[in-house]
């Protein structure tokens, strides 16, 4: 493939910067783990027909639905990376589940090498690919530049861009019009809207969300086997703060305090997101002056009007499922917002902050069939939890209509397979 003098000018910048950069990505703690790999010291694994690159632990996921579900016609090699640790011990328990297999699919797994067009091309080289697969927001020049010299196809599957980093990459549309994929599936009709106008590509296709594929459809069954329920009180009023961030705990103080002083019976379950935040919090509610307790510490059943300290993995679900509210965090401040369709398939309404666009791929269908409730501030998600502990709906009617939302919004993933046998098929007939 063929380059102007300003685009070959900018590929040596490029691969330059990144030639400086690379020693003190050395001294980055979560960079430095597979640097090997990452810089080709040590070399990648042999030839794979198709690679498919997830970023980290949410692309990762994707990439094991991709796993699962795919069925080539011929037998593959597949190369599967990424840039996290934690993406690469997903996708090793993703190997494990799939593989071995009677599909004819032979698995390896490397840390995604750093996007030096020097090395992108050594890798290629080593690789071999037939077919490229960037699980959703996956752009990356240097690769895009030895994928196209060497001739394998492109793909963007679950693609999604947002507005702000369209704005970058038309600094210099031309370039990215020079590196088009073969073929993008974008997630939202506004996602492919600005695949197009980046790639100067008249149609990009819209696919299901393959997270919709992911969500188990299966009803709570507290009564047997959720094992908080030896810890509450019958009819316990207990309401759940899920995965709060640091950025927005002075609001969800505020929200504490609020229902308190309206609703002093409360039981309020409390999750930081991250463990090392709870001795802050046990700082702070100090200072309130409110009964609490550490989750690790309860051996009998909590007195009304206690808050839970949850120090402990792996509760959060039980949580929801005897929760009457909750409020999903990271969305009271501007960090994108967590999971809240695990509370809801669990039968709890959630209650979310104003931010919550990584979660926008749901669709704001979910707000209008009121499945989820989104407030403005901290005080309006106080009122509305409140609210929801008053007036209790239906769980298994809450699953029910959940359960069909998602449903509709399946497939995703048969499609994204479907596509990439295609490609296979296709490089096959063409060798």
């Amino acid at each position: 493939m063929s380059y102007n003098l300003t685009i070959k000018i900018v590929i040596w910048l490029y691969n330059l910067v990144w030639g400086i950069a690379i020693p003190l990505l050395r001294i980055n703690k979560r960079l430095a783990e597979g640097f090997e790999q990452r810089t080709l010291q040590h070399q990648m694994t042999t030839k794979a027909d198709l690679w498919i690159q997830a970023a980290s632990a949410g692309e990762s996921y994707l990439a094991w639905s991709l796993l699962k579900n795919l069925s080539p016609e011929l037998p593959i090699r597949v190369l599967v990376t990424s840039n996290t640790s934690q993406g690469l011990e997903i996708l090793k328990r993703a190997i494990d589940d799939t593989t071995p297999n009677n599909r004819g699919i032979k698995v390896n797994l490397a840390y995604f090498p750093f996007d030096k067009p020097g090395i992108m091309k050594k890798a290629v080289k080593i690789i071999c690919p037939k077919v490229m697969v960037l699980l959703e927001s996956e752009i990356w020049p240097g690769l895009f530049i030895a994928l196209k010299n060497y001739g394998c196809k492109i793909l963007i599957i679950n693609g999604r861009l947002t507005s702000k980093s369209l704005k970058k990459y038309l600094i210099w549309p031309s370039f990215w019009n020079t590196l088009k994929p073969d073929k993008i599936l974008a997630i939202s009709e506004n996602d492919a809207k600005r695949f197009g106008k980046l790639f100067c590509i008249d149609h990009v296709e819209v696919m299901q969300n393959i997270k919709f594929d992911r969500i188990n459809q299966t009803e709570p069954e507290t009564s047997s086997i959720n094992p908080l329920k030896q810890i509450f009180q019958p009819d316990t009023s207990f309401l759940v703060l899920g995965s709060i961030r640091r950025e927005e705990e002075s609001f969800v103080k505020r929200i504490i305090v609020d229902i308190y002083q309206k609703q002093p019976e409360t039981v309020i379950g409390l999750f930081p997101r991250h463990m090392h935040r709870i001795k802050y919090w046990e700082r702070a509610l100090e200072r309130l002056a409110i009964p609490w307790e550490l989750r690790s510490k309860i051996k009998r059943h909590v007195h009304s009007g206690t808050i839970i300290l949850w120090d402990t993995f792996g509760e959060l679900t039980f949580a929801y499922e005897l929760a009457k509210a909750a409020f999903i965090g990271g969305s009271l401040a501007p960090l994108g917002g967590q999971n809240f369709l695990e509370a809801l398939t669990t039968g709890v309404i959630p209650v979310i902050g104003p931010y919550w666009e990584n979660f926008a791929w749901v669709g704001r269908e979910i707000l209008d069939q009121k499945l989820v409730r989104e407030a403005a501030d901290w005080r309006e998600v106080s009122y509305i939890l409140m609210e929801n502990m008053k007036i209790q709906k239906s769980r298994k009617k809450v699953c029910k209509t959940v359960f069909k939302y998602i449903k509709d919004r399946q497939g995703g993933k048969n499609r994204a397979c479907h596509i990439i046998n295609h490609f296979l098929r296709t490089a096959e007939q063409n060798n």
